[in-house]
């Protein structure tokens, strides 16, 4: 049976075992995606810019230029969901590809129904839209599909965890973001879970670098005991 989140759905396969990458394209192809095939980090980049997938599937172990080569490089153009499918199961590997971008980390062997469940998840949490692409607040400005902040015209420096949390926040449309969600969705940058007491302080940084006053907040307002709410260009909000 076609998966009715795989629908109109293209997923790009970066592998360069051609049996394993062919199993893949054929297990995705039952369940509905579209299905492209790279098998080196080069090839993965020019597929992802010409032809956007909706998902990338990407092992670190490629020929001629690394993985995390081609998870930098997709994830400076574009937000695409990605998940790293790898042997490597060292922790220092897989903060390495959270901390580049990627989306979900999952290392051979592995179970295929549960990379369809991630490969589920991951796009789940990928925007519907890309409009509005960018996101302006007085002098803040924050693009959604560049992943790029600035104030005042100048570059904030965010941490790829920093930028995946406000990310998540700013297209929550102002709904409340549970911790639970918070856990589930931005990996930590030092690994294990942001947890409410780690999110607090977490929290309280991004805050500092957005120009946002934690004592009167204009953006960011937690939600004692549940979670967090962007509340930009709303016309009240609760106090933090």
């Amino acid at each position: 049976m076609m998966d009715s989140a795989a629908c109109e759905c293209t997923v790009l396969i970066v592998e360069d075992d051609a049996p394993l990458r062919a199993a893949l394209v054929a297990s995705l192809g039952v369940h509905g995606y579209s299905v492209l095939e790279a098998a080196s980090a080069e090839e993965a980049i020019v597929l992802a810019e010409q032809r956007s997938p909706d998902l990338i599937v990407l092992d670190l172990g490629l020929p001629f230029a690394d993985g995390l080569h081609a998870l930098r490089s997709i994830r400076r153009r574009s937000a695409v969901p990605i998940v790293v499918l790898t042997v490597r199961d060292g922790k220092a590997d897989k903060l390495d590809a959270l901390d580049g971008g990627a989306d979900d980390y999952v290392v051979k062997p592995f179970d295929v129904d549960e990379l369809l469940a991630r490969i589920r998840a991951a796009l789940r949490r990928r925007p519907e839209r890309l409009e509005p692409s960018v996101v302006r607040v007085d002098d803040l400005e924050i693009d959604l599909v560049r992943s790029r902040v600035t104030r005042s015209g100048r570059d904030v420096r965010l941490t790829p965890t920093e930028l995946r949390f406000l990310e998540l926040l700013v297209r929550s449309d102002g709904r409340l973001v549970t911790y639970a969600e918070v856990a589930r969705e931005v990996p930590a940058s030092r690994g294990g879970e942001l947890d409410p007491q780690a999110s607090r302080v977490f929290v309280g940084q991004l805050r500092k670098k957005l120009g946002d006053d934690a004592a009167d907040p204009s953006l960011i307002i937690t939600q004692y005991g549940l979670g967090y709410r962007w509340i930009a260009g709303e016309s009240s909000a609760s106090s933090a």
